[in-house]
């Protein structure tokens, strides 16, 4: 998480399965690229992005953690990859709620991070804090 916090997106990958697999309140899970690719936009809209991650737990080879996302829009938030276009910056900030995440490592590498589904958090969240609307949603 601190190389994706830092931006050290080439890091990040390095601890990520070819195989890896992203799931949140997004319809269908997404690969590391995908992931990535999110994650730098997010880096850019919100260059104070804070993730604030903490690790709760152990089971076998499942991390149980939390993170609750905050941060200033001072950046474009491209979402097109997503087809929601992209969003000039507001300057507002925002404060997700508290969610919890499942993280499976095998190999000494993520496969799965798991963020159970969490009123106030994730993207509709976010944009509903910034005061925003993509385009097609």
């Amino acid at each position: 998480m601190d190389a994706v916090q830092t931006g050290d997106f080439k890091d990040a990958r390095s601890m990520l399965s070819d195989d890896f697999r992203f799931s949140d309140s997004i319809p269908n899970p997404i690969n590391a690229e995908a992931w990535l690719g999110m994650s730098a936009s997010m880096k850019t809209a919100f260059p104070d992005l804070n993730y604030h991650f903490k690790v709760i737990g152990t089971n076998g080879d499942v991390v149980k953690t939390t993170t609750q996302l905050s941060g200033t829009h001072n950046g474009p938030f491209d979402l097109t990859s997503m087809d929601l276009g992209s969003i000039p910056a507001t300057h507002k900030t925002f404060s997700a709620a508290l969610q919890k995440t499942r993280i499976t490592v095998k190999d000494n590498k993520i496969s799965l991070w798991a963020v159970e589904p969490t009123g106030g958090a994730g993207l509709v969240a976010i944009l509903g804090q910034l005061g925003v609307k993509p385009i097609s949603m």
